[in-house]
């Protein structure tokens, strides 16, 4: 009899017809998935194998835009989910209301968040505090009627491969030798396997990614720190004996696990690779080929995608795979990737009301650090010789200074087409950056050095980790990053690497917050709000709990401040 190994996911939740929805599971040998709705929608499919495990993304139809539905997971016939021993209550599938011609668009929720350890899975102290992630699923699970996010965006790092916790190093120790690389870091797929159980297999979280729809994107230790920051980073680590099955595996584990479920239904029946993993017995080597090819020449494949909810838009960047890393050539995506972003930016126009770019690295940071990527850059394409640029190299890894200001180019096309999508007629009324990566949280906002202003309301919105750490001098730097003295420090490394006026100045306007914690945006009409909830535990003895916390709601539409300046 098959039984369920991990899932389910509620992953797709159609927003343009309100009837088809799709549900990722794994089984433990081959069979055929079913997910049965308590309304009569439903769908099948038979499994897939990759690496030996084996999968199932079941697309659901017959569902009725603007209700809720429980489903059912059965595994040839058998029913799986929910779990005899449930303490929580039934998955269902909430669809969105499709609005008739003429009548105002449905309300979308939408939170976001990164950078997530695993709970210890006996119980046990767990030394960074209470999970965001589960402090919200409890919530919903102590409520089923209250107000949930409409969708769920996992900012990167959803598995550590390069960080594992105690007991996935006690299991790594029975399969081979820790003493030898990669140790106690993840080396093949079936190793990567046992993150993603460890991670999706916690109880809360388990329940709360079958109820709520998710997107996903990687960053760096989805595969390993400062991931693809360098050309001579990427020349090392090809080096290394271990390095092609880490990355390979990588790639393929992140298609099975996280990719495949961010793809509409119109997108996974034109897609190749996938009818092709699909339609032979073992998917394995189809799968490893394309992860070769994607590891030789990232413009093989596209990890970034583009979702509507309604008249919301979200473009997905991939920010770590697409990179271009020849240092007088840097750009954080290469020419195909960045031409599709822009295309998926200005198609009908006029058509969303609000754009949300998802990319793992802030587009904004403290100004700063900001300055010092630029500065870093420019040392290490050799503006101050080859002496500064050894050293700019050195400080780029040890200070993973990666992000979308260590691209200057790639941060000047983003600024402009942020402005071109934001300004005349059709423009919506936000644009957001949503980014995590950095282990806090804070929301700025931009003013364009040229005077001019895009019609949108533009914001960076920040928010890390959803359950991590960061060393009190990380925290003590960011908030140094912001200050005055930290603009001085910032202004005076841009002199030094010849650095050009930057196209905009910004000032943070929220935060920076330091804890566990997720950000919701609530965007009605042209309208937008902002919450920031934290986990914390409240209380002491029997009475200690988990919760998540409000400690700032806002709204983002109302008049700008147009004194604001400064980079």
């Amino acid at each position: 009899m098959a039984g369920l190994r991990l899932g389910p996911l509620l992953r797709y939740a159609d927003w343009e017809t309100g009837g088809r929805a799709t549900v990722w599971v794994e089984a433990d040998r081959p069979c055929t998935a079913e997910v049965r709705c308590a309304d009569g929608a439903g769908g099948t499919s038979p499994t897939f194998r990759v690496g030996g495990h084996h999968y199932a993304l079941v697309l659901v139809t017959g569902l009725t835009p603007g209700t809720s539905t429980a489903y059912e997971v059965l595994l040839d016939g058998h029913r799986v989910w929910p779990l005899a021993d449930s303490r929580f209550p039934d998955s269902t599938i909430r669809m969105p209301d499709v609005p008739a011609a003429g009548t105002p668009p449905a309300a979308v929720t939408v939170s976001f968040g990164s950078c997530r350890w695993s709970v210890p899975a006996d119980g046990g102290n767990d030394p960074v505090g209470p999970d965001a992630l589960d402090t919200l699923a409890a919530r919903l699970a102590a409520d089923p009627n209250a107000a949930r996010p409409d969708v769920l965006l996992l900012l990167g790092d959803q598995v550590y491969a390069d960080e594992t916790s105690e007991a996935t190093r006690r299991w790594l120790a029975a399969r081979r030798d820790l003493n030898e690389p990669p140790g106690a870091e993840v080396a093949d797929y079936q190793e990567y396997t046992h993150l993603y159980d460890e991670s999706w297999s916690d109880p809360e979280v388990r329940w709360l990614l079958s109820t709520v729809p998710s997107c996903m994107i990687f960053d760096d230790h989805d595969v390993i720190d400062d991931w693809n920051t360098s050309a001579s980073w990427l020349a090392e680590m090809r080096t290394a004996p271990w390095w092609q099955e880490r990355i390979l595996s990588g790639l393929m584990s992140y298609w099975v696990y996280q990719h495949l479920g961010n793809l509409s239904p119109a997108e996974l029946e034109s897609d190749e690779l996938y009818a092709a993993v699909r339609d032979t017995p073992d998917g394995t080597d189809r799968l490893r080929q394309f992860a070769a090819a994607a590891d030789a020449d990232p413009t093989r494949a596209r990890w970034s995608y583009r979702r509507d909810f309604g008249r919301t838009r979200l473009l997905m960047l991939d920010s770590r795979a697409a990179r271009v890393l020849e240092e007088r050539n840097r750009s954080m995506l290469n020419a195909g990737e960045a031409r599709w972003v822009r295309e998926q930016a200005l198609t009908e126009k006029g058509s969303y009301d609000h754009l949300l770019i998802g990319t793992s690295l802030p587009w904004l940071l403290p100004p700063l650090i900001h300055d010092a990527e630029g500065w870093n850059a420019a040392l290490c394409r050799g503006e101050r010789g080859g002496r500064w640029a050894r050293f700019g190299e050195d400080l780029r890894r040890r200070s993973d200074l990666e992000h979308w200001a260590a691209f200057p180019a790639s941060f000047e096309e983003l600024t402009h087409l942020i402005a071109e999508v934001g300004s005349g007629e059709g423009a919506p009324a936000t644009v957001c950056v949503l980014s995590g990566d950095v282990h806090h949280a804070y929301v700025a906002e931009p003013a364009w050095s040229d005077g001019t202003q895009p019609d949108a309301q533009v914001l960076q919105l920040t928010c890390s980790p959803v359950h991590n750490s960061i060393p009190t001098s990380i925290r003590l730097g960011f908030r140094f990053g912001w200050s005055r003295m930290g603009r001085r420090i910032g202004r005076a490394l841009a002199r030094h690497g010849r650095l050009g006026t930057p196209p905009i100045g910004w000032r943070k306007t929220g935060g920076p917050w330091f804890g566990n914690q997720l950000m919701t945006l609530m965007l009605r009409g042209r309208s937008a709000s902002l919450r920031l909830d934290q986990a914390r535990t409240t209380g002491s003895g029997q009475s200690r709990e988990a919760r998540l916390v409000t400690v700032q709601e806002r709204e983002l539409t109302a008049a700008r401040d147009p004194s604001h300046s400064g980079g």
